[in-house]
This record gives C-alpha cells, structure tokens and sequence, in this order.
C-alpha cells in the first residue's frame, strides 16, 4: 500500500510541476547565414562602407524580412548616404516592426516636426505614448499639438490623463481645466480641479484654489464657492490668515447672495493705501457694487483707484462717470464722461451717453459739436487698416439727425441723413434686384477641403488623418464627396454631349460672379425699424421743405418698392400723401404721378383731389395724349365710378383739345345730368 501512495504521489508531484506554454527563447531563430550577414553589414556601416551595407541588408531583408534591425541599420546607412527620404521610410518600417521601442518613435517624431508635418507628429507621438505611457514630455507634446490645431477638448483630456498619471503636477491640472472651459465644458474644468484639492487636501496650490473659485464664481455657483473658500481655510490654512484674494473673493459671494454686512468686513482690508497693489480686486469688487446698484459704495472703491492710477486710465474714467450717471449726478459725470472720451475718442457708447446727457442738460449746441467731426479733419492720421471713425459710425450720425430734427434744422438734419439712407436704398435694391444662388461654390468646397492639401504624397504611410478638429473634418469630407459628385456629373455630361455629337460647354461658372458680396449697407434695418420709417418720412418731409422734390421722389418710390409688404398701411399713406403733394408743388411732376393717382383712388368724389390729379397731369403735358396712362385710368374710374362727375369733365376736355366736339358734349351732357346746377358744366354744354 505505501508503494503504491509512493508511486500515485510521485506521479501527481510531476504533472504539478510541468510547465505549460512555448519554451523559452526567440520566435524566429535566425539561421547562421542570415546572423552571419547581419554581422557583416553592421561591420561595413561601422567602417564606412555604406554601399555594401546595404547590399548586405537587402539580402537579409529577402531571407528574414520582420528584423527591426535590419532597417533600422538600412536607414542608418541610406541617412550617411544623404537619402534621407530612404531613410526616413526604413525607420518608419523598423518603428512598426518593434512598436514597443519608444525611441524610433522619438526619432521619428522629431523628423516629422523638423518637416513641419504635424499629422505623422501626431501619429507617431501617439505610438510613442504607447510604448512608454508614463513619459510626461510626451503627453504634453500631443497636447500641445491639438492646441495648435484648435482641438481643444482633446488637448484637455491629454492634460487630464496627465494629471491622473501624475496627481502632484499643478500645470498640467490648470492648463487642462482652463482648456475644458475654452471648449464649453465647464463641469469637467471643475471636475479636474476638485480632484487635485481631494488628493492635496492640505498641501493644495493656492493657484489651483483661485482657478476654482474664479471658474465657480463667474457660473454663479457662490454657495459652492463658499464651500470651497471655507474648507481651504480650515485644513490649507489652519491656524493661518486666509490670503487676501480669498477674502474679497468670499466677499463678493456674500455680496451676490445677500449679505451685505458679511461683504463689507471682508472687504475692510482694502483701502487706498494698497490700492495699487490690490488694484484688479479693488477693481472686481467695485464692479459687483454697481452691477447690483450700490453705486454710492462702489464710487468709494472707484476713488481709490483714481487716487493712486494717475491720471491716464480712461476705463476707471467711464466707470466713474456711469457710476454718478446711476446717483443722478449729471454735472459729475459729464467730467469724467470727458476725461474718457480725452483717453478713448472712438468709445460710441461713451460719445452717445454724454451727447444725451448734454441734451438733457439743454446744452444741444454742445451735443452737436460732441457728434460732429472734428474741424481739423486733414490734419488727422486716417490710417487704412484702422475702422471708419466715430463720426461715420451709423449710430453717431442717428443721434446727431434727431437733435437737427428736434431743433428745427432741416438742412443740417438732410445734409447729415440722406447719404446714409441713399445708399441703404440702393443697396437693398441692387439685393433684390440679383438673386443669389444659395449653393456652395466650388471655391468654397476647395477651401473646405483645404485640410487634405497638407498631406504628405510620398510617404509610405497611408491614411494618416490630417491635423484638424472633429467638426472640421467632417465638413471636408462631405466638401470632398460634393466635388466628386460634381466632377462625376460633369464627365457623365460630357460624355452624353460627345455621343450626340455636340460641342460641350461646361455651365461650371462657378457662380462667383453671381454670389458677389454686396456691402452691407449703412443702415441695416433702415425699412424694418418703425423708428427709421418714421426718419424716412421726416427726410422727404425736409428734403420737400427745401424744395427738393426728386431726390424725395426718388427715396419714397424705393421705400414704397422695397417694403411694399414691410410698412404699415399709415406710413404708406402718408408717403404717398406726400408725394401727391410734391406732384402737385413741382415743376417737374412725373415723380408725383404714381402717388396722386393712388390718393385719387382711395377720394374719388374729393375736388382737392381730383384738383391735384389735374394739375399734376396738365404739368406733364400728358392731358391730351390719346394713349397714355392717363386715358385708361380716366376710362377705369369712370365705369367703376358712373356718378362720379370729374372724370367725364376731364374726359371732355380731353376731347375738346382734340377737337372731337361731338364726343366732348356728350362727355358735358353726361355730367350736366348729373350736375345740372353746376355753371362750369352749364357753360361748357352751351359752348
């Protein structure tokens, strides 16, 4: 019985201990002659015989092709040679064959970024990644790649991966929660943050604090800020003053909930002494006062700044001045209005708030010199690349025409707003005039698949994605794709031309010349704006005052045209009204035509209108011409208006300066029927 135990344990002892897998040693043994060649090409490169190294290398290659070495040794070789082409695609061969070796993948890299091609640096900085994933420099080399291309989220995941293999690197937490803000993602920019305080609870960079806090604040989560700022000055600042930054910055949390008495004390440590050291917080803490109307305490913070920041900031000027402008002191802020405006001429809102604080201060001549350009125009410096100047921005020019208008000035107020309006006008016509094809030209599909230009053509690597963004990078696909159906149905067209032997022309204009960026014009909702349609009405008005009469045709005619369906029914009768009467007033009438023939519609038993009509007629000479408008409009009134006596007159007197006397009496003897009392029509039956 004991033999047999013996034997069984014996035998159970060896099937425990045998070892299982492939033994030990290379996949693919090299034969002798292979190792053999190998040996000698790495002689000949060592002595400077780089031909028959790479004799010796192809050969190798023939008989053992997956060796890294052997092109690794071939690029070597080829580089000494200058084939740095060859040289660059056999280290590329050996990085693939030996994916695990970081260094060819470094090497490779640094090629790549010498020939300024960042999508293989970006492929081959990921494969180095993976072969050593705990190299910090190469991480933050990627990052930086999609940095440059504007692939911000994955620059901020890099960083986060950073900051989860290495938790102690503050740089790589900040940079990755401010580009997590950048590209929208605010509660992963947070996230990153709170997971460094949570690993350095008590050693904590204070920079990493004021991130968080600054991030929390300006998404209006104060109560968590609080949390935050509180929890800090327990564990990070036991038995220590909380820094000044954190204090005004709980400060102005308490001030946005509420608590005014807690904000003040917190804020007890800024004074006018220090205010040029704390100026960004004396700053920030002035703002918030008169974000939330406690303008009398946030001048006290402005004063401080003004006492020490001499006497050229003009932001601290504006902010002064619309501090005095919210407590109602007009004569205060009108200074410093001035003072800024000194620093910064073309601030408009500035301008615009001070011109209306003048008027209401009954100081119009003032206003208007505030909004007029300077007198000493040809001595300034008009530079090309810079903006039009303040004096030509639409809204100056709007504010100055309603102190002319309301002063009575209506050559001024013309001379000011009719170029403006003018030129919208016309602009808006040539707009409706050219319809523009809403299509993606073929320029605008090759700039989109811009992208693809950069891509290497010589390369031995094949479909390398370019350096882009996501979104980018699906809008040049589908311009590709467009192109290529383009270019697939203009060959398909081209072909069925040849076959029914005709000659081709291709309709590839490209629409270029018909998608002509038109400027916009000057006023952009000049018809749209019930307040600009009432400053149209008002320039005819003037421009008739002055006896203008075709330029104020001119604005009415495309006003009604281009925004017959905009305007409200009073406004186009009152254009209309106007034009009538300019029709009547002008020496020179045809503008007016259209209108009073309108307003002769809506009155057709008015004398003052039938009046008007007539005597816009007889100017135009056009009361004895057989086929004009007027003929068939004198025929369209008269059968829709049977009892109507004026156009029956006109119609005689039509007839009588053509001498058809018989038609003309029975024109008088139709009107004398209706009028029998009238001496006019009495006379004219006699006659």
């Amino acid at each position: 019985m004991e033999l047999i135990n013996y034997g069984g344990y014996r035998k159970k002892t060896r099937k425990l201990n045998k070892k299982r897998g492939r033994r030990k040693g290379s996949k693919n043994k090299l034969s002798p002659g292979v190792t053999k060649m190998l040996g000698e090409a790495s002689l000949q490169y060592a002595y400077g015989n780089f031909e028959q190294a790479i004799s010796l290398l192809k050969e190798v290659v023939r008989l053992s092709p997956n060796l890294p070495e052997t092109y690794n040794t071939l690029g070597l070789a080829h580089s000494a040679l200058g084939n740095h082409k060859s040289a660059f695609d056999f280290y590329v061969i050996a990085a693939h064959l030996s994916p695990k070796d970081s260094a060819l993948w470094k090497q490779l890299l640094t090629f790549a970024v010498q020939k300024g091609d960042t999508a293989q640096a970006m492929y081959y900085i990921r494969q180095a990644i993976r072969a050593e994933p705990k190299d910090i420099s190469l991480r933050i080399h990627l990052a930086s790649f999609y940095v440059e291309i504007g692939d911000y989220e994955k620059a901020a995941e890099s960083y986060e991966q950073i900051q989860k293999l290495f938790p102690d690197n503050v740089d790589a937490t900040k940079t990755g929660a401010q580009l997590f803000l950048k590209c929208g993602q605010t509660a992963r920019s947070i996230g990153i943050l709170e997971e460094y305080l949570k690993v350095h609870p008590s050693d904590a960079d204070l920079s990493v604090i004021d991130l968080l806090v600054a991030i929390l604040m300006e998404n209006n989560a104060y109560e968590k800020t609080l949390q935050h700022i509180e929890h800090a000055q327990i564990v990070r600042f036991s038995g220590k003053e909380l820094p000044l930054k954190l204090k005004v910055k709980a400060g102005i949390c308490y001030l946005r909930l509420g608590n005014m008495e807690k904000a003040e004390i917190l804020f007890a440590d800024l004074q006018w002494k220090n205010a040029i050291d704390h100026a960004d917080l004396i700053t920030e803490v002035a703002d918030t006062l008169m974000s939330l109307g406690h303008s009398n305490s946030a001048l006290k913070y402005y004063h401080f700044l003004e006492t020490n920041a001499g006497t050229d900031n003009g932001y601290l000027y504006l902010k002064l001045a619309e501090c005095y402008l919210s407590l109602k002191e007009r004569a205060h802020a009108i200074m410093f209005f001035y003072k800024a405006l000194d620093r910064f001429e073309d601030n408009i809102d500035a301008r615009l708030t001070l011109a209306s604080l003048l008027l209401e201060e009954a100081k119009e001549e003032e206003a208007i010199t505030l909004l007029s350009p300077p007198k000493d125009l040809d001595s300034l410096d008009m530079n090309s690349d810079k903006s039009n100047p303040w004096w030509l921005n639409e809204k100056i020019i709007m504010k100055l025409c309603h102190i002319y208008r309301a002063k009575g000035m209506p050559e001024d107020f013309v001379d000011a707003i009719f170029p403006l309006v003018c030129e919208s006008l016309c602009v808006e016509a040539l707009r409706q005039k050219v319809k523009v094809k809403r299509r993606l030209t073929k320029g605008i599909l090759q700039q989109r698949t811009k992208i693809y230009n950069n891509l290497p053509t010589d390369s031995i690597l094949c479909g390398i994605r370019p350096a882009a963004p996501k979104s980018e990078l699906l809008v040049a696909a589908r311009a590709r794709k467009k192109i290529q159906k383009k270019e697939a149905l203009k060959e398909e067209k081209k072909a069925l031309a040849k076959a029914a032997g005709v000659e081709w022309h291709s309709d590839d204009t490209d629409d270029e010349s018909q998608q002509e960026a038109f400027r916009e014009p000057p006023l952009p909702n000049l018809l749209k704006n019930e307040e600009n349609q009432c400053l149209i009405i008002d320039l005819c008005k003037a421009l008739a005052s002055l006896q203008r009469y075709e330029e104020a045709s001119e604005i009415i005619n495309l006003s009604m045209r281009l925004a017959y369906n905009i305007l409200p029914l009073e406004k186009k009768e009152e254009l209309r009204s106007l034009g009538a009467k300019m029709a009547y007033d002008s020496t020179d009438p045809n503008h007016g035509f259209d209108c009073a023939k309108y307003i002769l519609q809506l009155h057709p038993y008015s004398l003052s209108a039938w009046n008007c009509y007539y005597k816009v007629l007889s100017r135009m000479g056009k009361i004895n011409s057989k086929h004009s408008k007027h003929s068939k409009f004198i025929r369209y009134l008269r059968a829709k208006y049977k009892d109507c006596v004026p156009p029956i007159i006109i119609s005689g007197h039509q007839f009588t300066m053509a001498s058809h006397h018989q038609d003309a009496a029975r024109c008088y003897l139709e009107a004398y029927k209706l009028l029998p009392e009238n001496p006019l029509i009495n006379l004219k039956r006699l006659n």
